[in-house]
Parts: C-alpha cells; structure tokens; sequence
C-alpha cells in the first residue's frame, strides 16, 4: 500500500518510500508513482525598449565564456544547438527529395532504387544523430548552468555585501536588488543564456526550414497559397502536469551555510550586524570556500533533479531508436510506390508534407514571439545585475589607520560627541539635538530616558551605520569620518536591542563574533559559558550544531494528511502548496531571554573571549531587555568583571545595578541630553533622573 493509501508519508519507512541522492539533496518518494517533469507555463510580458541594454547581454556573455572550466561547454552548447536547429530543413530536403521521387516514379513508371536507398539512410540518420545531439546537451546543460549560477552567485553576494546601512534602505536600490533576483527564483545571467541558446536555435530551424520549403512549394500546384492558409489557421496547444507524493531535504552543513549567508547578506533586518561586525569580506570568502568544497553538487534541488533519472538508462536504445522508426511505414508505401506508383496519390503526401511543415514553422514563430517578449524584460534584470556593483555607498570611508597604537586599545578608547544632531532618513524629526558629552578611555558609561529619546541613535552613530548632520564624534581625539571603516568597527564590538540571529547554527552565530577565530570550539565554548546559555544549548536535539531558523526549506508533495511531522520538524499544512514547495519551522521553544543571551555570547566571542583582540570600546544596546532581574544582575556582574580597561556605554531603560557602578550617566528626553553625571551627583541634583530614580525604587519597596 502507497503512502497516499496509508494517510500517512515516513520517508525513513524503506519498504514503501524510494531514497535518492541528488546532489547535496536526500529526494524521498512514494513508490508506486514514477517521477515526471512538469513543464513551467509560459509568461507572457510586454515588450520593453531593450536597445540600451543589449550592451549588457554581450558583457554577460562574455563573462560567461570567461568562466573557468566553461568554454569548452558553451563552444560544445552553441554547436550543437545549431545543428539541432539545422536537423528539420535537413528531414524536409529528405522528403521533398522522396516526394519527387514518387513524382518520377509515377511519371516514368520507373525508379531509382539506389536514390531511394540513399534518401531512407539519409532521413533515418539525421534522425539518430538529432537524438544523439540532445542526449548530449542533456548531460552538458546542467552542468554549465551550475557553473554560470554559481559565478554570478558569488558577484551577486559580493555586491550585496559591500552595502552599508543608508544604502541598502535606500528604496531605490532594494528595487535595483530585486531586478537582480526576480520573484520566480530564476537566475537572471542563466536565463538570458538560455534564451540566447532558444533563440539562436530557433532561428537556425526557421530560416533552415523557410529556404528549403519556399524551394520546395514552388515544385507543387498552388503551394504558396496552400502554405498561406495553414500558416493562418495554424494553432498549438499543450498543456499537461502529474503530482505524486514525495518530500526532499538537505543536511549538508556547507550548503546549509551557503543558504544563511546569502540570507545574512540579504535581508535588512542583517545589515547592522553585518556592518558593523565588518562581516562582509570574511562571509564573502566563506561563501566561496563552501561553493568550492561542494562543487558541481551544489544546487537548488528543482534545478539538480531533472539530472538525474534512475529508469533513463535503461530505456536509452529504445528512446533512440523510437523516433526514426516512427517513419518506417512512410518507407514501406513509398517503396511500395516503386512497383505500383498509379496506386498512391502523390498530391495528398505532398498535402501533407506541406502541413507538417508550415505547422512546425508557425510554432517556432510563435514561440520566438512569447520568448523574445520575456526576453526583453531579462535585459532589463541584466543591466541591474552588473549596475548594482557599482551602486555607492553612502557612508564614505576614511583613510587613517585606527588605532595608531594596538597595545594601547587594550585599554580602552576615549569617546567624544561635540554638538551632535542627527535625522533618520526620510524623517522631519531630530533623533538628536545638539548632543554633547565626554567619555574617558577605560570609564563606563550608562545612557538612560524613555523610549525614543535617542539612547539607540548615539550608538549607531559611533559604529558609523549612519553619519550625523551635524557636529562631530571624536575617538582618541580623531574624527571618526577620517578613520578607515573597517579598522573603526574592527576596534568596537557592540550588541544592538534590535538584535538579530543569523540564518545559521548557533555555533556559527556565536562564532561570527570574532570571525577570524569561528573554528575555534574553546572560544566558542568559553564565549557560550559567559553569555549563560550552555545550559539551554545542551537540551537542544543538535546542541550547539541547532539551527533556530532553517535557511533551506523542505520541499513537499501531495502529503497525506495524516503526516504531521516529518525530517523530525513540523509539517504546517496551511503553507502546503500544489506547487510542492513548503518549508517546516523548528520550534525549539526558545524564550527571548534565552535567545538574547545567544546573541550576548556572540558579543563576548568578540570583546572578552580572545587574548588578542583589537576592541577597546564595548556598546550594549538595551542587553537585558529580554531577560529576568536574577539574570540581568547576573549579566551586569560578568560585564564589569570582564570588561577589563575597556570603554563600555550602555543604554537602558532601568536604573540600579549599572547606574550605580557608572563613570557617567546621561539622562535623555526628546532627543536631546537633559542630565549628566554620576549616579550620587545626579541624585543629589533632585532632577529629573532623581525623580525617575524614586518611582522605580518604590515598586520594589
């Protein structure tokens, strides 16, 4: 009984579900069905002026032979799609020449044997070598496509990367993105190559077959016009599609990784991290060492699975041989024609040679016409491929090397805001005023008011995500718009409210936090242990291996409802497509508080953990907003421990535990520092952050 009988789909169940291997993919289906392709259905799009972007197609192209490994590909691709193109006006010359044969035949009353002879081996031959022809494009297409994806893959995510924070909020340039990546998933540089090949071959075939049919129409009565009106009426239907059960996943931990990075490079809600960790070049090269370890076994599944067909080799001769045997009995009449040519109506074969024939052209024609619209739209996507590599950066960077002294940042760097207004783009209101204040190398700052009042921004601005309007920052005394990008961010390490978890395992979240040291499981392990969340990791099902939020979907088929977990994770039967393409979310049940301290222990992997390490300034956005009293006192009480002689700001909502142990407070409100000072001066001062102080002092009383 199939998996549809039973109600139920367990793709570890042998007797009754079939395992493939296809690439980095497991495939799991239910056996009784057999697997069939299901042809895309045509997009029909409106025609776009394409003349200024045709430059662009010729530079993909041209990228495209410079790959390495492909040229001996494309050159082997391009050949025989111009003999495939070729092969129909050969088939026709054939014909026409069998159908004068049968004319003299019945004429003269005589044949020649020997012609015919030559023109059945002939038309037979053509025939097998068409069928070789495509047997080996189907072996080398995927492979080139793999490899055209893959290197534009790799510009695509090194473009992306480059952006800063200003930039990639930009309207203007995610709508760029997006033309780079269209919403069906196809690439763009591999689709304008096979829409290159389609139309290099279809015209080869129309013109091919247009020379010889106008040849051979002017030899029958009233071909032209008989040729005309098939070609009016002419009209092709197809449609067809075959769903069956069945499921596939992925384990590989490179191609897993390569699927978080390109994420992690993606989405907005990244870029901050991202920008601030100076992730970009170290992901770029991870990216790369993944896609080379994996190889040609790399790949989206729906893009490897036609690759492979375990009952293909089986029937290999016979699907050869079916075609040119299809003719056989047009051979037999016609050799028959030779003893008795009186009894076969020579108009009639001609009648339908011609049908045939126009009705092969007409179809061609149409699909040109449907491809070349689509087409035009591609190079539109082609131009945003190669010009979002060359989109500006709004953040400018600097030239001096900072620091000047490494041994001395060990100690702490000093901090300096002169004057400092700042508006979030696209906003009419200040999220700073005129904000100033001083922090020694080695001192703790606390920055505490209400919501919106600016405590966020001040961080922000340090890391340079944005630059302010006005006024100046200063570290050691230097503005930090002279100061090299990555050397001012290699030197902070900072945890923002709005924190995000990568796409990844939580060993690689961790690890992200010092880059150069993410393969060292002692730091790792240290950096798990301070941030307190070694505990929560052991009761995960793959410990530290877990990945909170699968970056690669499972895909599906037609599950029967009564399957309601499957590659040990949540089926969510509301996402279920007829398409086949679902993904399933691993609940780990992980609360807020626990998944902060994870993003907390990925700051320490940077600050605290490495001997080594170049960071002199620690900011912590709101770090305890998540989590319960005993573990923010528990947080606070390691930070200052740990901290050493570096510079740290905090901004929070609540008083007591840091404030007391501050070097300097500052107390905001709209925006603007309306307090400053140490704790004891500023309660002394019977101000605002006195006032505040009180209020919650009372409801723990």
């Amino acid at each position: 009984m199939s998996a549809s009988q039973s109600n139920t789909f367990n793709p570890e169940n042998r007797s009754r579900v079939k395992h493939t291997k296809i690439g980095v993919w497991d495939l799991y289906e239910d056996i009784p069905p057999q697997l069939e392709h299901i042809p895309g259905a045509s997009q029909v799009e409106k025609i776009l002026e394409v003349r200024q972007n045709v430059p662009y197609l010729w530079r993909v192209m041209k990228e495209i032979v410079s790959i390495e490994n492909c040229r001996l590909l494309v050159l082997a691709t391009v050949l025989l799609q111009l003999l495939i193109g070729l092969v129909p006006a050969m088939l026709l010359w054939y014909s026409g020449q069998m159908l004068g044969l049968i004319q003299r035949t019945v004429s003269t009353c005589t044949v020649d044997k020997a012609f015919l002879i030559c023109i059945a081996i002939g038309h037979l031959a053509w025939k097998v070598a068409r069928r070789i022809m495509y047997l080996c494009l189907f072996q080398i297409r995927p492979l080139l496509e793999q490899r055209i994806r893959q290197h534009f893959d790799q510009h695509l995510f090194r473009a992306r990367a480059r952006l800063d924070l200003p930039t990639s909020e930009d309207p203007a340039v995610q709508h760029q993105l997006k033309n780079a990546m269209p919403s069906n998933g196809q690439r763009v540089a591999v689709s304008a190559w096979n829409n290159c090949l389609f139309l290099l071959r279809a015209t080869t075939k129309v013109a091919s077959q247009i020379g010889i049919h106008v040849r051979l129409l002017h030899e029958q009565p009233n071909g032209m016009l008989l040729a005309t009106l098939i070609f009016v009426m002419a009209w092709i239907d197809q449609a067809g599609a075959f769903y069956h059960v069945w499921a596939a996943t992925t384990k590989n931990k490179d191609y897993l990784r390569m699927q978080g990075y390109k994420k992690l490079v993606e989405d907005f809600q990244y870029r901050k991290e991202l920008v601030a960790g100076n992730l970009a070049e170290t992901l770029t090269s991870w990216f790369k060492t993944s896609a080379r370890r994996l190889g040609d076994n790399e790949g989206h599944f729906h893009e490897l699975c036609p690759i492979f067909n375990p009952k293909r080799s089986k029937w290999e001769l016979v699907t050869m041989l079916a075609e040119p045997l299809g003719d056989l009995p047009k051979i037999v009449i016609t050799w028959f024609a030779a003893d008795h040519p009186s009894s076969i109506p020579v108009t009639v074969a001609s009648l339908h040679l011609i049908e045939q024939t126009v009705a092969d052209v007409t179809y061609e024609l149409q699909q040109i016409y449907l491809e070349s619209k689509g087409f035009a739209r591609e190079l539109a996507d082609i131009r945003a491929l190669h010009d979002i590599s060359q989109i500006p950066n709004k953040i400018i960077d600097g030239s001096e090397p900072f620091p000047e002294d490494t041994q001395k940042v060990k100690s702490g760097i000093a901090l300096e805001f002169r004057n400092v207004s700042f508006r979030y783009p696209g906003s009419g209101s200040y999220a700073l005023r005129n904000v100033s204040f001083k922090l020694l190398a080695g001192q703790l700052c606390v920055i505490v008011g209400s919501n919106g009042s600016g405590k966020s921004t001040i961080l922000k601005l340090i890391v340079r995500l944005y630059d302010p309007e006005e006024g100046a920052i200063l570290l050691d005394g230097r503005d930090i718009r002279t100061l090299k990008l990555h050397d001012l961010r290699q030197a902070i390490s900072v945890l923002f409210q709005d924190y995000t978890l990568f796409p990844l395992s939580i060993c690689d979240n961790i690890g992200l936090g010092d880059p150069q040291h993410a393969g060292d499981d002692e730091r790792i392990a240290r950096a798990t242990e301070l941030g307190g969340t070694s505990e929560v990791i052991a009761r995960l099902p793959e410990g530290i291996d877990t990945y909170l939020t699968r970056p690669v979907k499972d895909l599906y088929g037609d599950l029967p409802a009564g399957t309601h977990t499957i590659f040990g994770r949540r089926v969510d039967y509301s996402s279920l497509c007829t398409a086949g393409d679902m993904s399933s979310v691993a609940n780990m049940g992980l609360s807020g508080g626990q998944m902060q301290r994870i993003a907390v222990a990925r700051t320490f992997m940077r600050s605290v953990v490495s001997e080594e390490t170049k960071v002199g300034l620690l900011l912590f956005d709101k770090p305890s907003a998540s989590l319960d009293p005993a573990a923010e006192h528990d947080l606070f009480s390691r930070l200052r421990k740990l901290r050493g002689d570096k510079t740290m700001l905090f901004s929070s909502h609540r008083f007591g535990n840091l404030t007391r142990h501050a070097d300097l407070i500052l107390y905001m409100n709209d925006s603007v520092v309306v307090e400053s000072g140490t704790h004891d001066r500023l309660l002394t001062g019977n101000g605002e952050y006195a006032r505040l102080w009180e209020l919650q002092a009372e409801t723990f009383r």
